[in-house]
C-alpha cells in the first residue's frame, strides 16, 4: 500500500500537480526526481496495490538510481561508524555491517517505492556526522571540525525532510550537544568567550542551518507544485488563487 501511496506522490511531483500529505516533502521530491531522471512520464494511476506497471518505467522509482544506491550505502556508514569512531574494533564493524546487508527487512524496503531508506541514510549520516564531528574536538574551529558539524546540521534537515519521526535524531544529537557544552564550560582554562563561540557555532550549525534547509526544501515543493490536485481544499482562497488550473486561478481574494 505504502508504495502506491508514495508512487503517486512522486507522480504528482513529475506533474508539477499540488497535493496534501502528512509527511514532509524532501523523501517525495527525491523520489520524483528519481523517476523523472529514470524517464518516468508520471502517468501511471497508482490506484490500488498490486497493478502491474506494464509499460511504464517504474525502475528508477523503485530504486536502481536511488533506493539501492542509499542502501548500499548504509552499511557503509554502520560499518564506519563502528570502526572508526566507536568501538574501534574491525570485528565488531564486520558484524554490523553483515548484519545489515543481510536483513530481510532492510532488503525489502530498498526494492519498493519507500521514504524509509531515504530516512534511514539521513538517520546513520547524522550519527556518524556526529560522531565525526566529536572525535575533532581537540581541533575546535578546524576546517574538518566545521565540516562535520555543518554536515550534521544538513542530514539533521534531511532526518526531519523526510518524516517527521527525524526528530528522534534530532533529539539525539541535542543531548549530545548539550554534553559537550556542559563539559566545555566545566573546563576552568576556556575562556567565556571562547565558550560563546562553541555555543554560537552549534546554534548556526545545528539550529539554524537545519531550519533554514527545512523551510528551503517547503520553499522548493511550494514552486514546483503550482498545478490544482486534490490537495486545494486544505488550504486558503488565497493559495488556490496561485494554482494554475484551480477556479479560483488569478481572482483576486480580498484579505
Amino acid at each position: 500500500w505504502d508504495e502506491t501511496h508514495f508512487g503517486k506522490m512522486g507522480s504528482y511531483y513529475i506533474n508539477r500537480t499540488f497535493f496534501f500529505d502528512v509527511h514532509p516533502p524532501l523523501g517525495k521530491m527525491l523520489i520524483g526526481l528519481a523517476g523523472y531522471l529514470s524517464g518516468y512520464d508520471g502517468t501511471f494511476p497508482f490506484q490500488k496495490p498490486g497493478d502491474r506497471y506494464e509499460q511504464h518505467n517504474y525502475v528508477g522509482m523503485r530504486g536502481v538510481r536511488l533506493y539501492r544506491l542509499v542502501s548500499s550505502w548504509l552499511a557503509l556508514l554502520c560499518f564506519s561508524v563502528q570502526m572508526l569512531e566507536l568501538s574501534k574494533s574491525l570485528p565488531a564493524a564486520l558484524l554490523t555491517a553483515f548484519v545489515l546487508i543481510f536483513d530481510t527487512g532492510c532488503i525489502t524496503l530498498s526494492q519498493y517505492i519507500l521514504l524509509d531508506p531515504i530516512l534511514m541514510f539521513f538517520l546513520m549520516g547524522a550519527v556518524l556526522s556526529m560522531v565525526k564531528c566529536n572525535s575533532c574536538a581537540d581541533r575546535p574551529f578546524s576546517a574538518s571540525w566545521w565540516f562535520w558539524l555543518s554536515l550534521t546540521g544538513m542530514n539533521l534537515a534531511g532526518a526531519m525532510g523526510v518524516k517527521f519521526v527525524g526528530l528522534f535524531v534530532v533529539l539525539l544529537v541535542g543531548l549530545n550537544t548539550i554534553y559537550d557544552l556542559w563539559d566545555l564550560l566545566g573546563n576552568l582554562s576556556l575562556s567565556l568567550v571562547m565558550f560563546g563561540k562553541h555555543f554560537l557555532a552549534r546554534v548556526l550549525c545545528l539550529i539554524l542551518l537545519p531550519l533554514g534547509l527545512y523551510t528551503a526544501m517547503f520553499a522548493v515543493h511550494f514552486t514546483v507544485l503550482n498545478k490544482s490536485g486534490p490537495g486545494d481544499g486544505f488550504f486558503s482562497s488565497a493559495f488556490q488563487s496561485q494554482l494554475i488550473g484551480n477556479n479560483l486561478h488569478n481572482v483576486s481574494v480580498p484579505e
